[in-house]
């Protein structure tokens, strides 16, 4: 049977076929960086010093046609989808381990276009590289599902890919997030049309390089480098996509949400965060300390999962949060390649005064400010999008900075008496993407744990991750879960079979 698809070459699809070739063209001129001087442009500048980072050809909302209609033309054309699953793998672990070979010059990369520290970015690439062994491990080893019968019939459950998904995702852990997106939804068989953020575009351009390189067919991951209002809304409202999948804040996730339910399409929506961090009386002071400090200053607090709300037991309130102070400001920030740094600037400058401007209204609702507060000004920082690390305390839990996501360096301290004012504080936001506990008890850990509302809970530990545990929020933290095999369910479409075997002609009645 030949491809249906208008566009397609009419060629039938050949399972013998060499996966590193197509029969049809090379993906649109916009998908590598741009040449100098040549056409429309994003830069992307180094937060750390405001210097050029690089630059990429921008997409525009008129580019999303070409390119879904080249995925699609992938989809109906390559032996992808209808490829053995061993030899599907076979490509997944290839983009792994070329991940891993170059690691260090993408981290630089990386480094340079989002202001994380080094340590960090290295980080990030080998959790990409992860995130596509991985995907290749669970293709290669998946099993349909015989579902018990009730009747003159053999019934089977399977998985098939949705065709072409839009993934979109954020600046502050940019080939991570690609990754957990891309490794997964090619690994059920699908093309991705991939937007990065316009923050930090070079790095899904090194993995679009990457996979061809590892001899993923062209045309079945694209890269589109252009601004979320036109790029990332086209790509959304597309008749010719499938499945969507988005990372980012709530109210961009709420739009997509409405789009995807005009449109009966799945989506799949990692959102925003406001996550408890909580520290019982008999917890390890010295563990919890270290755990709170990683916990919200990691990443400059730019992290869905930041502990950024502090509830401490009043029994040593007052003693853990004057330590806690204590460390706050004795953190180092500086520099990215500064192997010393603990802290990096913020992803921009005008993320920056968003986040300042987050301090300020807290010392208009009452705060304490114990720690950091401002924008350094002297030295090589004044050059840097960087804020301090910053610790409130003195507020109510209904105050806006402990109420709504801040996305930077800032905490703030709250006390509790007993479990039952912790858990009403902790659940009354309207996020519920994660939260750590930290207790010498572990049935009380046990109890906080199923009460809290929240996709992921730590106890005695905090931001941990691990590709084969699900992730995902509960309430205006998204829908949907990635990562484990749930990952990959979430761009899979579920098919039932059923073998009949009567021995008698059906009949009505």
């Amino acid at each position: 049977m030949r491809c249906a698809w208008p566009p397609c070459c009419g060629q039938p699809p050949d399972p013998q076929r060499p996966l590193a070739r197509c029969p049809f063209p090379s993906p649109p001129a916009f998908a590598p960086p741009a040449p100098a001087g040549a056409g429309p442009f994003l830069l992307s500048i180094n937060p750390a010093d405001g210097s050029q980072a690089g630059r990429v050809a921008q997409a525009r909302a008129a580019d999303v046609d070409g390119a879904v209609a080249h995925a699609w033309q992938a989809v109906r054309c390559q032996p992808w989808r209808g490829l053995r699953l061993d030899r599907r793998a076979d490509v997944l672990y290839e983009i792994g381990r070329l991940l891993r070979a170059e690691r260090e010059p993408l981290a630089r990369l990386q480094m340079a276009d989002s202001g994380k520290p080094w340590k960090e970015c290295l980080h990030m690439v080998d959790s990409a590289a992860g995130s596509f062994r991985y995907y290749a491990a669970v293709c290669e080893t998946l099993q349909g599902e015989i579902t018990p019968a009730r009747g003159e019939y053999f019934s089977m459950a399977i998985a098939e890919p949705f065709g072409v998904i839009a993934a979109i995702t954020p600046w502050n852990s940019p080939i991570m997030n690609e990754a957990q997106k891309v490794a997964p939804a090619l690994a059920a068989g699908n093309a991705v049309v991939l937007k990065p953020s316009e923050e930090t575009p070079q790095l899904a351009l090194e993995l679009l390089r990457v996979c061809h390189q590892a001899g993923l067919p062209q045309g079945l991951l694209q890269v589109l480098n252009g601004s979320g209002e036109e790029v990332g809304a086209a790509l959304v409202r597309h008749p010719g996509v499938r499945m969507l999948s988005f990372t980012g804040g709530t109210e961009t996730g709420r739009a997509i949400a409405a789009v995807a339910g005009q449109r009966l399409i799945p989506v799949g929506l990692e959102l925003g965060g406001k996550s408890p961090h909580i520290v019982c009386a008999d917890a390890d002071r010295e563990a919890a300390l270290a755990g709170v400090l990683s916990g919200i200053f990691g990443s400059a607090g730019q992290s869905c999962v930041a502990g950024s709300r502090l509830f401490v037991e009043r029994a040593i309130y007052a003693e853990f949060v004057a330590a806690l102070a204590q460390r706050t400001r004795a953190l180092r920030v500086g520099l990215p390649d500064d192997p010393g740094t603990q802290v990096g600037p913020l992803i921009s400058w005008q993320h920056r005064d968003k986040v300042a401007g987050y301090v300020e209204l807290g010392r208009r609702e009452g705060a304490r400010v114990l720690a950091g507060g401002y924008a350094p000004e002297q030295g090589a920082l004044a050059r840097g999008a960087f804020y301090m690390p910053t610790l409130l305390d003195g507020l109510p839990a209904q105050a806006r900075v402990c109420q709504e996501e801040i996305f930077g360096p800032v905490l703030v301290a709250l006390p509790f008496d007993g479990e039952d004012d912790l858990i009403e504080q902790a659940n009354g936001t309207a996020f519920g993407l994660a939260a750590g506990i930290w207790t010498g008890s572990y049935p009380r850990a046990w109890r906080l744990a199923r009460a809290l509302e929240a996709g992921s809970v730590w106890i005695n530990t905090y931001k941990q991750s691990h590709i084969a545990t699900p992730f995902g929020g509960f309430k205006d933290s998204g829908i949907g879960r990635e990562k484990g095999l749930q990952g990959l369910r979430l761009y899979s479409q579920n098919k039932s079979i059923y073998w009949g075997l009567h021995t008698q002609p059906l009949t009505l009645g």
